[in-house]
């Protein structure tokens, strides 16, 4: 577990709901790694020419950024990649500007979600927006990211 500020940030990638029904996230990602060459382009990249980060994004239904609604059982998923500033998203893909969080950060594994949560309910800390999954490309490493001051 670490802490890092992330400033502001663009995604851009395939969205859905909860509403859309179970299974709907992995559909998401086999839709944007299916059709990834759309927006390649567009992808930041680190000074090796690598992508710097792929994001499973998180809203609430009002694309506000808070977290997922009812328990967490409700709200928007954009799976997708770190993408330059200015980038626009092709027809079929949606781009997000997601705000500038301190986050707390742990490499997610069965639980980890809900370990974490726990732990910062009893630290009294309270989450800024929504948690967000990152796969680190270089090392294929997942991590939840929890916002708990805006920046």
């Amino acid at each position: 577990m670490f802490k890092v500020i992330k400033e502001q940030f663009v995604v851009i990638g395939k969205e859905g709901s909860t509403l859309d029904g179970p299974g709907f996230i992995q559909n998401l990602w086999n839709d944007a790694n299916g059709h990834f060459s759309e927006v390649a382009h567009l992808a930041k990249k680190d000074s090796n020419g690598k992508l710097v980060g792929v994001w499973g994004a998180m809203s609430d239904i009002s694309r506000s950024f808070k977290p997922w609604e009812d328990g967490f059982s409700k709200g928007l998923y954009l799976a997708g990649v770190e993408c330059v500033d200015h980038a626009e998203a092709p027809d079929g893909w949606t781009k997000w500007t997601i705000p500038g969080y301190e986050y707390i950060v742990v490499q997610n594994h069965p639980g980890a979600f809900a370990e974490t949560l726990a732990g910062l309910n009893e630290q009294g800390i309270l989450l800024a927006g929504a948690v967000h999954e990152y796969t680190d490309p270089a090392t294929g490493t997942d991590y939840l990211y929890f916002p708990i001051r805006e920046v």
